[in-house]
């Protein structure tokens, strides 16, 4: 028989804003489900991010259904795992870990689907030849294996860490063959976003803690649509600013719900709606930023 109660948690650092709660628990109480999602914060607990193997063993002798792991623990949480599943193995990082009942702990990364489900969704007709990709941290290699996935000809990666790009790039073109990714410093910026179809922006730039641009405003060009990480808030200063240089944009709203989607399936094996769930997220964005506003 399928349960009907499912217990399951966030582990990772600074995570008490998180929306992933409500999320999680909106769609399962449309589903009938007792859902409880708790947050695991390293900080709050004054645990190290080392600590997440012990975090994952204990939510498993617990009870618990499974887990979302965020950061910094997406590619330190491996070596506690069983198994991991292919898309996870490829790209070295786990956002969801299934916690099975045989007490098996499985690796899974629903940031990869999530952004491309986002993605088709929301700019489906894009051009992807030439793609220009902001930040090569644990969200932008995510989202690099999504672009690359959707079939974009060539990934280049710029970071304010050469190395970082340089090495992000090197496992892409392992994955995906010769050629398909590229870095290149944050001076090529201008060259290379001339002459590319699209930039995907995955750095910290534009969240609530770290507002502003990550680039330049007159690099944005109207031939030039431009994807969004961030999603909190849900329109970034860069989003503003591409849509008023006539950019097709798309939020980082679409990621947070499809990647939650996804984990959701995969801890309860239940079918979420996925429109119901981006329609909470504009909804908790919204009063989020409106609660902001009033302060």
């Amino acid at each position: 028989m399928a349960k009907d109660a499912y217990l399951v948690g966030l582990i990772g650092s600074g995570i008490g804003p998180s929306l992933s709660p409500a999320l999680h628990e909106r769609e399962a109480d449309r589903q009938g489900l007792r859902y409880l999602y708790r947050l695991i914060d390293i900080d709050a607990l004054s645990m190290p991010p080392e600590a997440v193997g012990d975090l994952v063993r204990a939510a498993g002798d617990l009870g618990f259904d499974g887990l979302n792991i965020t950061h910094p623990c997406k590619q330190l949480v491996i070596e506690h795992l069983d198994a991991l599943a292919p898309q996870a193995e490829a790209l070295g990082a786990v956002n969801t870990v299934v916690l099975e009942p045989d007490g098996r702990a499985v690796g899974h990364n629903t940031d990869v689907t999530g952004f491309a489900a986002s993605f088709a969704r929301g700019l489906p007709d894009a051009p992807l030849r030439e793609i220009v990709q902001l930040g090569a941290g644990g969200a932008g290699a995510a989202v690099a294996h999504a672009t690359l996935t959707l079939g974009a000809e060539r990934v280049t990666v710029v970071d304010a860490l050469p190395e970082r790009a340089a090495a992000l790039a090197a496992s892409l073109n392992g994955h995906f063959g010769a050629g398909r990714a590229a870095s290149a410093p944050p001076e090529r910026l201008a060259d290379l976003l001339s002459r590319a179809d699209g930039l995907v922006h995955a750095t910290p730039t534009g969240m609530a803690a770290h507002p502003g641009l990550p680039l330049p405003a007159d690099l944005l060009h109207p031939g030039l649509w431009v994807a969004e990480v961030v999603y909190r808030p849900l329109e970034t200063e860069l989003l503003r600013t591409a849509r008023a240089a006539g950019c097709a944009v798309l939020d980082g709203g679409g990621m947070a719900v499809f990647q939650a989607a996804d984990a959701f399936r995969l801890f309860t094996g239940r079918e979420p709606d996925t429109v119901r769930m981006l329609a909470d997220i504009t909804e908790l964005a919204g009063a989020e930023y409106s609660a902001g506003q009033a302060l």
